[in-house]
Parts: structure tokens; sequence; C-alpha cells
């Protein structure tokens, strides 16, 4: 292969990697969009064109749905998309609210598509990822205090207050997903002699670990 072609590969690769790995820039200023044209197929998920911008207000940049629970009993989480919030369709962006009883948690998962990036608007959380060679980085954050957590990697949260403690967070893409790691290897139908011999775990201890998390 001469120079000039291998040269030639490494410009398309590294040219075509940012459209693989990260949301696309937007081409226009917003695309709230309009569904009452109905949807375009273009992939496996539905798109709908945008909005004629005259006929756009500022209702449709606001939302109202992240107040506190009610009634709250250990975890909760809710994720805002543009599924629930079309104004972020084609701005790369989506949050989050999760919402902690005193000792309660938010399991180890990873979010495989988008950085998250944590302000504690109440309380006082346990917070920490893991890296790629295992080692981590947790620490008690507080009220006002942020905490990133780069893309992929494995992360979890815990209240370690005494009163309620109330996440907010943000993602630098539109559809970050969460691969939970209880139910995934567990709830997911992963052979049984497996998990015994990858966990070191007795046939008993893996079919309670499935009842545990196989129906989540």
């Amino acid at each position: 292969m001469s120079q000039t072609v291998l040269l030639l590969l490494l410009f398309l690769l590294s040219s075509l990697s940012p459209l693989s790995f990260s949301d696309p820039d937007p081409v226009l200023d917003f695309c709230i969009p309009d569904a009452g044209r109905g949807p375009i197929q273009l992939t496996h998920l539905p798109t709908y064109p945008c909005k004629n911008p005259l006929n756009v207000t500022s209702h449709d940049f606001t939302f109202s749905n992240l107040k506190p629970p009610s009634h709250l009993s250990g975890f909760a989480g809710t994720a805002v998309t543009p599924v629930q919030f079309p104004a972020l369709h084609t701005l790369g962006a989506s949050f989050a609210r999760a919402d902690f009883e005193p000792g309660a948690v938010n399991p180890p998962h990873y979010h495989p598509r988008a950085t998250e990036t944590a302000l504690v608007v109440e309380g006082a959380v346990y917070s920490g990822f893991v890296d790629s060679g295992g080692r981590v980085y947790a620490k008690v954050i507080e009220k006002g205090d942020v905490m990133v957590f780069p893309r992929g990697m494995v992360h979890f949260q815990m209240n370690a207050g005494e009163e309620r403690a109330s996440i907010f967070a943000s993602f630098n893409g539109e559809n970050p997903g969460v691969v939970k790691l209880p139910v995934t290897v567990f709830g997911s139908g992963i052979m049984e002699e497996l998990l015994e011999k990858a966990f070191d775990l007795s046939e008993r201890e893996v079919e309670r670990l499935k009842k545990i998390f196989g129906s989540k």
C-alpha cells in the first residue's frame, strides 16, 4: 500500500469518526417536530419534519414535568429526551432528574452514547465511576456540587445523608441510553452455568439473583 493511499484512508477514518460517535451538528437554529405531518421513517426510529418557525412559540421550548415526586419510595428517576420534550430534537442534548430517600441507591450503570454531568440540588450523594482500568473515582458531593461521568464509564450514586437528595443530570446526546449492570447480567437470560463460573456463585445464588433482577 502506497503512502498516499494510507494517508487517504487515515483521513477518511478521522473524518468519519465524529459521525459515528456523536450526535450530528444541527443545520437549523432549532427543529420542533411537527407531529401533525406524520413521521418520516428514515431508520428504525421515526423522525418528523420541522414545524414552520412562524408557528413555533415559547411554549415549545419549555418543559414542566420534572417536578419533585410527591411520593418517593427508595429511588426514582425521570429521563427527558426528545420523545418527552420535542424541542431537544437535533440539539444533541437530554437531561434527567433523580431523587433518593436516605440510603437509596442508583445501582451501577452506564450510558453508551453520552457523557453525563450531574448537579446535586439537594442533599449529599456518594457518587462515582470506575474507569476502564478498574480505578474508582468516588466521593460524597453536596448541594451545588457537580460531577461528570465520562461516556461508557460505569457509575453509581447513593444518598449519603439523612434527608432526601435530588440530582439534575444533563447529557451531551439526545438518546444517551442506559445499561443497568445488575439487570443486564442477571435479568437478560444469560446461561446460569456461565454466571456461576464468572462470579464464583452457587446455583442457588444465581437463581436468587435472577429472580430479583429478572422482572425489572
